[in-house]
């Protein structure tokens, strides 16, 4: 029975970590193929940092809390593929955009549909795995994003010229489609009771009792706050990065679809690595020290600054140009183990899939919108200012804001162990 137990739950991991890609690979496109998308449409960058930002976010952000707090109440596999399906069709119709305005409407729905994956899966994961391997199981979950920016990648860098952008969107709706309708197969899993829970009566009560737990969990944990805070700032170099295609092509000089075939293996292998190496480095590390997992980041982050800020300034085929790249890859999958398993065991078990939700609405709605939008906004000025190699500049002047995420994660693993013991007397009260 324990055997059947696990491979059910390993079974779950490994659907939802091939949703989780189709999530990037779609949410990822507009960016891939900036090099196709841009000139086709007539964006100018803030149009393009607003598409890849607002139009997107501010809907993804916003209905993922209510999505969050919805999932702790409903049948979380119907949840799942209702929210697949939708981003789905509407991912396919993004294709038929001829300007601004008809790709920013599709990207409003595309991001209520993926606002339901995150907060639900992660929920669900947690009520299939132990504490102690639940960094592992957030990390495998979300190698989804560098092997999905990665396979977008190479959607372009492969199919871009003989497809063309708007037939691969229309592709990967319908087989986005398909996975959403294949989802109703899984069954929900048993929410793990805890003493913290507290009986509710009807939805609407549920829903208001949700927020005032999240609301009491972040006035009285500083390292879920420090986390949080952490990952904002990591975020905004990741919204700037949405720039680097067109990086590649107009000021590195690489040709359109070569570089997205290169970035696109090195994503793939570099994130997994990444996620794999953060997920069981980090539960090691916590399970060997009397710090947290965002002190394993601390140093991640510490070490592999300065590389971040060369590398842009290096000849495009130097040793360090291309460690910079692959490193930045490697990150981006490190980080997410270690922070979504670090948010879930600082709050209530009631309320995990609501504060996985209130994270990814920060992330997105503060970081991201900051990277991806201000970077835009930031290129136009530079470049209507003469400034030479205006994305290099952006690009390495959001990489040093990012940077304040080091000391954010320090402190945060330094107070982790004392707020974890805190919670239940907290809750208790």
């Amino acid at each position: 029975m324990i055997w059947e137990e696990k491979l059910q739950a390993y079974r779950l991991l490994f659907f939802l970590t091939l949703l989780n890609l189709l999530n990037f690979i779609d949410r990822q496109l507009i960016a891939s193929f900036a090099n196709f998308i841009v000139p086709d449409l007539g964006l100018t960058d803030t149009q393009y940092g607003f598409l890849t930002s607002l139009a997107f976010i501010l809907f993804y952000s916003i209905m993922g809390l209510f999505m969050g707090a919805l999932a702790d109440m409903v049948n979380r596999p119907r949840l799942i593929a209702f929210g697949v399906v939708l981003w789905s069709i509407f991912t396919a119709i993004s294709g038929m955009a001829k300007g601004f305005v008809s790709m920013m409407i599709p990207r409003m729905f595309i991001g209520v549909g993926e606002s339901i994956l995150t907060p639900t899966s992660m929920s669900l994961l947690s009520d299939s795995f132990p504490s102690s391997r639940l960094g592992f199981a957030s990390g495998f979950y979300y190698m989804g994003v560098p092997v999905g920016v990665g396979i977008s990648l190479l959607i372009v860098g492969y199919l871009g010229e003989p497809l063309g952008w708007r037939n691969c969107f229309y592709i990967l709706g319908a087989v986005g489609f398909v996975m959403g309708l294949l989802m109703l197969l899984f069954k929900d899993r048993p929410r793990k009771s805890a003493a913290l829970e507290t009986p509710t009566t009807n939805d609407t009560l549920a829903f208001s009792s949700i927020l005032n737990t999240l609301k009491k969990a972040l006035m009285n944990s500083p390292a879920l706050v420090l986390t949080i805070a952490g990952g904002v700032f990591y975020h905004i170099v990741l919204g700037a990065a949405v720039f680097e295609q067109l990086w590649y092509a107009q000021e590195k000089n690489f040709d359109r679809s070569s570089i997205a075939q290169i970035t696109g293996i090195i994503s793939v292998v570099a994130g997994i690595s990444g996620n794999l190496l953060g997920g069981i480095l980090s539960d090691l590390w916590q399970s060997k020290t009397n710090q947290g997992r965002p002190m394993f980041l601390f140093w991640a982050c510490l070490i592999m600054l300065p590389i971040f800020i060369v590398f842009r300034y290096s000849e495009p085929n130097s040793l360090i140009f291309w460690v910079g790249v692959t490193l930045g890859y490697f990150q981006l999958g490190l980080f997410y183990g270690p922070v979504f398993s670090t948010v879930q065991e600082l709050v209530p078990i009631r309320i995990r899939a609501t504060i996985v939700a209130f994270l990814i609405l920060m992330l997105n709605l503060v970081g991201l919108t900051f990277g991806s939008l201000g970077g835009g906004v930031a290129v136009d000025l530079l470049r209507s200012a003469s400034v030479a190699d205006p994305y290099t500049t952006m690009l390495v002047i959001f990489t040093a804001i990012s940077a304040l995420n080091i000391p954010c994660y320090y402190f945060a693993g330094k107070l982790y162990e004392r707020d974890k013991k805190r919670l239940e007397e907290v809750f208790a009260n």
